[in-house]
């Protein structure tokens, strides 16, 4: 998501709290919101999916390839 998105999510909170939104800005509040969350949950995945764990053995699990490298929804 690129900055001039956020900018936005946070002059319309701004705007809501300062005057209200109109339905169509709270429609446009909505979607941004849900394409950061979106966003924040997907890189989330990705971190978790690109972690190794040693074992006492000294052999490496790549906790994302063993428990399946879900795509974010």
């Amino acid at each position: 998501m690129d900055t001039l998105k956020i900018a936005r999510i946070n002059e319309l909170y701004h705007k809501s709290k300062a005057e209200g939104l109109t339905e169509e800005e709270k429609k446009e509040q909505a979607l941004l919101r849900q394409e950061y969350i979106a966003n924040v949950r997907g890189n989330l995945r990705s971190q978790l999916n690109n972690i190794n764990i040693q074992n006492e053995d000294g052999s490496i699990t790549n906790l994302g390839e063993k428990y399946g490298n879900k795509e974010a929804n």
